[in-house]
């Protein structure tokens, strides 16, 4: 959680050295969600997720090196410099991005399902998407298609109560969106995001359903974004104070009272593993910025799927 929390810190302030350009849309606050994931799953699930998506491939165990290199548009990044910020893949890994079309990325996580399935492989596939895409009518045929097909994914709704700069209040009637699969009699439920905890419990649970040939799940989980939409956000539509309640909700915060209380770690070694992740990150920048920028001649590769591509039978 700290890596990710400091490794987006550090993407903000380079955004604004103009160290990179395009857009930019940091994770801080939401750094719970992941953490609860990553001991929920194995390592053969498949992961799919929107533009903000740095967090993403750093949890899985992409260097983080490797992230920034991307970030810098530079030849060793995740895609080679191709996709940015909003275009994280990691294909050894199983993240499938990465996507910038809004709520895009919902209808091609059950594929990926549908194709384990098809496979009769035993995975399970996380489809994250925000509050603002599950306004999307893909959301609605994908949900029929998934509970029809009793596919093996989880819809995950990383609820930061603001699609941009619109509350979840003003952009429907409905703002419970764990009930969006209750017409498909779909299990879901809402979920605290600001505790990994409650995160890890919900996830293992639904991870075992669809591996039981019981279909997806939708997961409503509540967090907050503590910083804009983007980086080019002003934030006029929320309050200070509302900002601060929330941050004295902190995940990481939380994460550490626990570990001391309970005696696992203590400040000190807390302290340790914070100076180490500083100088992990510092690393990466360095790593980006000794990196070369890709050949023109890139720009003819990885159009079309090769041999490899991972869902082409024989």
């Amino acid at each position: 959680m700290y890596l990710m929390r400091k490794f987006e810190e550090r993407c903000g302030q380079l955004y604004i050295q103009q160290k990179f350009g395009g857009f930019c849309h940091l994770y801080i606050g939401q750094e719970a969600i992941l953490a609860g994931i990553s001991e929920a799953i194995r390592p053969t699930d498949r992961m799919i997720t929107a533009y903000r998506d740095h967090a993403h491939p750093l949890v899985l165990g992409t260097d983080p090196k490797f992230v920034m290199a991307e970030l810098y548009g530079r030849r060793t990044g995740t895609s080679k410099g191709k996709g940015g910020s909003m275009h994280m893949f990691d294909k050894e890994r199983n993240l499938f991005g990465g996507h910038g079309i809004v709520g895009g990325q919902i209808g091609l996580g059950a594929g990926i399902a549908f194709a384990d399935k098809y496979r009769n492989e035993d995975h399970v596939t996380l489809c994250f998407f925000g509050d603002g895409a599950a306004r999307q009518g893909i959301l609605h045929e994908t949900f029929n298609m998934a509970m029809t097909w009793k596919l093996p994914v989880i819809f995950i709704v990383e609820n930061n109560k603001y699609a941009m700069g619109t509350s979840v209040e003003r952009t429907s009637n409905v703002t419970d969106l764990e009930t969006l699969g209750a017409s498909y009699r779909m299990p879901s439920a809402t979920v605290d995001g600001m505790s990994p905890e409650a995160v890890h419990d919900a996830i293992k649970e639904a991870a075992e359903r669809g591996r039981k040939g019981e279909g997806p799940t939708l997961l409503d989980i509540q967090t907050y974004r503590y910083k804009g939409h983007s980086m080019s956000d002003p934030q006029k539509y929320r309050t200070k104070d509302e900002l601060s309640e929330y941050q004295e909700q902190d995940p990481i915060e939380h994460v550490r009272k626990v570990l001391i209380d309970q005696g696992w770690n203590t400040a000190e070694e807390l302290k340790a593993v914070e100076k180490e992740v500083k100088a992990q990150v510092e690393e990466s920048i360095a790593f980006a910025e000794e990196s070369p920028y890709p050949e023109a001649s890139e720009l003819y590769e990885d159009v079309y799927a090769t041999e490899d591509y991972p869902f082409v039978r024989d």
